[in-house]
């Protein structure tokens, strides 16, 4: 989808709303896991169930069967299938961890996506982009450096999480322009779905693992969860539309609201609030990325994207 920026100033207003919106999910999950007592696993797969339940009659009104007409549905059932992958992992690590350390670790995946961008794709990224690339996750081991000490392996989830959603907007790139975004929407959805539905089954062989299946132990749970899905559909959905109205160099600065969302979800629900040398992390990622972006709004003018967000 090229951008049209028919209306910037809208575009940057709806993209911040939508990243302020976007950690509820989060704090949902995290509820629902420490709470509820579910696993991340069945939190992940109602996350892509009520997902695709609550837009699939949207789509399908306004595309008709066009919604499933992909061209290559293969490639976009992986690309489901590496989100649901991406939003387990980003689940098992809030269980455990303030929301706002995952969210920082979380955005190494623009420095990921530049690398690998440049190794397979061979774009061009110069000498100053590799040092901010090398900065950020510096910034990053400072937030996972006494995370680790406290959750151990966990505090690498999210670094996994950020690999996999760099690898699923890779592939995005890679795909280019050959379905369209309600189409690739759909199609991730029912891949993600079908993924989780997968990782359940064999969670609940294994037992023992944070994938299992379970249920909610209330009535408010349940809504929880329907709501998951929804702020997740619907939302992804107001962020293609924000990258109609603004190019994605005005427009990706503002996915850092995250980390303001996380940070005020996390103290308020549950006592958290991020370390001095925590804060000193998370403002070198955030820098590190923002250098990388102005590099590339310098570097290509303007921007294309092919995306339903995370």
């Amino acid at each position: 989808m090229s951008a049209t920026p028919s209306s910037p100033f809208r575009g940057m207003v709806l993209m911040a709303g939508c990243m302020l919106v976007l950690p509820v999910m989060d704090a949902i999950a995290k509820y629902m896991a420490t709470v509820e007592g579910m696993s991340p696993g069945q939190v992940t797969f109602y996350r892509f169930f009520f997902q695709l339940a609550s837009v699939l009659p949207v789509l399908i009104a306004l595309n008709g069967l066009a919604a499933f007409s992909a061209k290559r549905p293969w490639m976009n059932l992986l690309r489901g299938a590496i989100h649901g992958a991406a939003s387990l992992m980003f689940f098992m690590a809030v269980k455990y961890m303030p929301l706002a350390d995952v969210f920082a670790i979380y955005f190494v995946e623009p420095f990921i996506l530049t690398a690998m961008s440049a190794i397979f794709l061979k774009e061009k990224v110069g000498w100053r982009r590799w040092l901010a690339i090398a900065v950020g996750f510096g910034g990053a081991m400072i937030v996972i450096q006494p995370s680790y000490e406290v959750f151990g392996m966990t505090a690498l989830l999210p670094v996994a999480c950020a690999f996999l959603y760099a690898l699923y907007m890779f592939l995005n790139r890679a795909i280019g322009e050959a379905d369209t975004p309600m189409s690739m929407q759909t199609m991730a959805g029912i891949g993600g779905t079908i993924f989780m539905g997968g990782a359940l089954l064999l969670g609940t062989a294994a037992e023992g693992v944070d994938f299992e299946m379970s249920l909610p132990t209330s009535w408010l749970g349940l809504v929880l969860l329907v709501l998951l899905g929804a702020i997740s559909g619907y939302i992804h959905l107001l962020v293609v539309s924000a990258f109609r109205m603004a190019t994605l160099s005005v427009l990706a600065p503002f996915q850092y609201f995250e980390i303001i969302a996380a940070v005020a979800l996390g103290y308020l629900l549950f006592d958290e609030f991020p370390t001095p040398s925590k804060w000193l992390g998370i403002l070198i990622i955030v820098g590190s990325g923002l250098f990388i972006l102005w590099r590339e709004q310098r570097r290509v003018t303007p921007a294309r994207i092919v995306s339903d967000a995370t």
